[in-house]
């Protein structure tokens, strides 16, 4: 297929080659940004394992996982906390998001968002702007949700109890008890005849 040509001549050592050359620039190599996966995810989150104990007061300035067990009180105001499936923790949290995979016995104040997955377990109230609660989750307690605007701070109140992913709140058991005050008013609203 290729065939070589007989008519060229070897370059003679002596002789300097008439190539024409680029100015040479020092090699830099591609910036690359690193492809982020779960390893490195969890690099970056400091990470409590599932056979430790902490007896008191755990606070930080960074994301946490948490899977062993607390007593006393978290807080990490300006990060996230995630209690994963072995996560027990018997304390009031404090933390910008929070997500429960475990069991927790206390008041948990998410300042942007709580949600509970299906394995969790939520005994105590619950105060944050946003909250999701997967079917299946066993959550009982109040929630408390905020709403920021302007730097005022509103907030709605609902209790609940939940057993297998299902919750009631106080409105729907104060719509029964409003209910005869509801057709007290519609009995005046109707033309008399």
């Amino acid at each position: 297929m290729w065939k070589s040509r007989s008519d060229e001549k070897p370059a003679t050592p002596g002789a300097p080659q008439s190539t024409p050359t680029a100015a040479a620039a020092p090699y830099t190599p591609p910036r690359t940004e690193p492809a982020r996966s779960v390893d490195s995810y969890r690099a970056e989150v400091a990470s409590i394992g599932k056979s430790v104990l902490i007896k008191g007061e755990l606070s930080g300035s960074e994301d946490l996982y948490l899977d062993g067990e607390v007593e006393g009180s978290v807080d990490l105001r300006d990060h996230s906390l995630i209690v994963g499936p072995n996560g027990r923790v018997r304390a009031n949290v404090h933390a910008r998001d929070v997500v429960i995979h475990g069991k927790v016995d206390g008041n948990v104040h998410g300042t942007e968002r709580v949600e509970l997955k299906k394995s969790a377990i939520l005994m105590g109230d619950i105060s944050t702007q946003r909250i999701v609660i997967e079917d299946g989750a066993y959550f009982k307690g109040a929630i408390d949700i905020t709403k920021k605007e302007g730097g005022k701070s509103e907030s709605r109140r609902e209790s609940a109890a939940a057993g297998a992913g299902s919750y009631s709140h106080s409105a729907a058991s104060h719509a029964s008890a409003a209910a005869p005050a509801s057709t007290a008013q519609s009995s005046l609203l109707e033309p008399k005849s």
